[in-house]
């Protein structure tokens, strides 16, 4: 390289200029001391003309040595800075736009155990780093993966080389936007060693109730009362000491727990074998004692937590017991809830219930009733029950019936063709948003979630919101309703409004037409008095037939039409039995009026095949797949079309499919049940 054609620039080539700026300084200053003294200016005038004849040989002499010295620091430099990226202790790698390797630095290859000269695609040694993984042009990306024990953040970072490809002669293309791909390594295994750590110790709080405590002891004799609390207490302090948990008893059946979140893991993995111990305890005991268990964690502060375990163990409780529920953040996991909800013998809550009930209904000018979507026997005989307790209190009471079903039409012309009632007693969702304000009582029958009511825009219309239900509840639930009343052990609404109708008012008056409905309600769930029927569903229905009901009467209403009974009878001789337990089929809906009030009928008739345990009926009704789930008493359904984004009880339960057809249906539904057979959930 000739370095007499180099030029050098910037702040370097001012600094070399400043002796020959300097020398103009001093012909300046000569010329001044010429006008004073000449003498003098000749003498200055020789000092000046050597200065400059130093510094020009100087300047000229010194730059190639200079030059040459940059050049020898800059070369070294690159050396260094190779060095450094080279030796650098941090995995680094370059690779082309495809993922082929092509260059590694030691780090990298130590990692990988790979030579430096390998140049095949990163995917052979980390088959996550597919192609649609990598960084477009200009972009940057990171991701996490396992590598021999070793977790990896790894960070991908485009790298551009059009300008480099603009500035040789070596290479030529004509495609744009030509990059490289920079990836990193960076060794995160002991930072989540730590984390995990830290989340293994992390506190959790949970709140544990005996669901039937009086109960069992009034099953006991009273000497020996005490050996089965001690027996229950040892059995509960084990099971948690055992993983380090810490149990204090805070009232005779409550007890607060407080335990690691590495605890809650096994605990978990264990799928809370403490809810089988516990049923186990039997000292002549006639009744098994079953305990519910809410847990709180994940929420950041043990305050938080402990509210959590308190929203859980209420969740718990209101779906019937005998469960856990762990609140998680936002997400709610249920364990358990095998056994069917225990019916308490008292009735005060239904007094209380029914009192506050009364004294919201007395405090609102209005009163609008509404079911579910598709309303039932069920929903319609309870929304009448209602309707009933409000016109007792002279209250305005409209009944919200956005499409009646075959299945209560013939309920609902007795009510229209009979002058004692309003013809505006039932009115559409349209209608009922014109009525309801702020000075309106909502009450929501036979069913606890916003988004499976008839009108779930009302919810959001008035502060005085009730909810009467027997479903068990989930993670959706009506969260601003005033006065709650859901018991899971209630065969029917319509039982639980008897219950109500009993303790709302002295000699209140239910006319016949209004018995029939309620009563009806309770038959059609119960399947004739055949599914979930304790005393108090009898007690209810004896009240009704007291109030005038006709069974009779009730039995001609319900009649099935020919199309109906053909459609139920092709349900049962199409049904194939899956994994030789589960009964599936698909009910027509062509010429069916109400085809998931037939498929639910159907669903019922399949139980009555031997080894059936569980039946499963699928409906296609206005583009959506209804699934009607029934059991007997060894599988439970709720649990199953839980997971599938449902509900119901133990023995009748339900969802729906939006968006698909029967055979993803179906499909969905028994990978759903091999999943949770398998898992040991059923």
């Amino acid at each position: 390289m000739n370095k007499n054609k180099i030029k050098l620039n910037g702040q370097l080539s001012s600094y070399l200029r400043w002796p020959i700026m300097l020398s103009l300084l001093l012909v300046v200053m000569n010329i001044g001391v010429y006008l004073i003294d000449r003498k003098a200016g000749s003498l200055v005038t020789l000092v000046t003309a050597v200065y400059v004849l130093v510094a020009v040989i100087l300047y000229f002499h010194n730059r190639p040595q200079l030059l040459n010295e940059l050049i020898t620091f800059a070369t070294q430099y690159g050396q260094v800075q190779k060095s450094l990226i080279q030796e650098l202790s941090l995995p680094y790698a370059l690779m082309d736009a495809n993922g082929k390797l092509l260059w590694v630095n030691q780090k990298f290859s130590e990692v990988t155990g790979k030579e430096k000269q390998y140049h095949k695609s990163v995917t052979n040694i980390f088959p996550e780093l597919t192609k649609d993984k990598f960084p477009a042009f200009d972009e940057e990306t990171e991701l996490t993966l396992s590598y021999h024990e070793h977790d990896y953040r790894i960070n991908m970072k485009s790298v551009v080389i059009d300008n480099l490809i603009e500035q040789t002669n070596l290479v030529a293309t004509e495609e744009k936007e030509n990059h490289l791909i920079a990836i990193f390594l960076f060794d995160e295994t002991l930072q989540n060693e730590y984390l995990q750590k830290f989340q293994d110790e992390t506190m959790v709080a949970g709140l544990l109730y005996l669901d039937n405590y009086d109960e069992a002891l009034e099953s006991v004799e009273e000497v020996r009362r005490s050996l089965l609390t001690a027996l229950i207490d040892r059995k509960i302090n084990k099971y948690f000491a055992d993983t380090d948990g810490l149990v204090k008893k805070i009232e005779k059946d409550k007890y607060f727990l407080i335990m690691r979140k590495r605890s809650l893991d096994e605990l978990k993995a264990g799928r809370f074998s403490l809810l089988e111990d516990v049923k186990t305890v039997n000292i002549g005991n006639e009744m098994a004692v079953t305990i519910s268990i809410g847990i709180g964690a994940g929420a950041g502060s043990y305050a938080k937590n402990s509210e959590y375990s308190r929203i859980a163990i209420d969740l718990a409780l209101g779906r019937g017991g005998d469960q856990v529920v762990l609140k998680q953040g936002d997400a709610i996991s249920y364990y358990g809830g095998k056994t069917q909800a225990i019916e308490k013998n008292t009735r005060v809550k239904a007094r209380v219930k029914a009192h506050a009930l009364k004294e919201f209904m007395g405090s609102k000018e209005k009163v609008v009733v509404m079911g579910h979507k598709l309303t039932d026997v069920d929903s319609f005989g309870a929304a009448v029950g209602i309707y009933r307790a409000a016109k007792t209190l002279n209250k305005k009471t409209h009944i919200v019936i956005d499409n009646p079903t075959s299945s209560i039409r013939p309920l609902m012309e007795e009510f229209l063709n009979n002058q004692d009632y309003e013809s505006h007693m039932f009115v559409n969702c349209h209608e009922a948003k014109e009525i309801v304000d702020d000075n309106t009582l909502v009450v929501v029958v036979d069913t606890n979630k916003p988004s499976y009511t008839e009108c779930e825009e009302l919810l959001s219309m008035t502060k005085t919101i009730v909810v009467l239900d027997h479903h068990r509840q989930g993670s959706e639930v009506i969260r601003n309703s005033v006065l709650s009343y859901i018991e899971p052990y209630a065969s029917s609404a319509c039982e639980m409004v008897a219950e109500i109708l009993q303790y709302f008012a002295d000699g209140i008056r239910i006319r016949n037409i209004e018995a029939d409905s309620i009563y009806a309600g309770i038959m059609i769930d119960t399947d004739n008095f055949l599914q979930k029927t304790g005393v108090r569903t009898f007690e209810a229905a004896a009240f009704l037939r007291r109030c005038g009901a006709d069974v009779t009467r009730v039995r001609k209403l319900f009649r099935e039409d020919m199309d109906d009974c053909r459609a139920k009878g092709e349900t049962v001789k199409n049904a194939e039995l899956f994994r030789e337990n589960f009964a599936i089929s698909q009910c027509p809906s062509e010429y069916v009026k109400s085809p998931t009030i037939v498929g639910a009928q159907a669903a019922n008739e399949l139980l009555n095949i031997i080894n059936v345990k569980a039946s499963f009926v699928f409906t296609v009704y206005r583009n959506t797949v209804y699934v009607s789930a029934r059991a007997i008493d060894e599988i439970n359904v709720q649990i199953i079309m839980e997971r599938l984004g449902g509900g119901g009880h133990l023995n009748i339960a339900g969802c729906q499919f939006e968006g698909t057809d029967v055979q993803a249906a179906i499909a969905q539904v028994k990978k759903t049940i091999t999943e949770m057979l398998d898992g040991g959930e059923l």
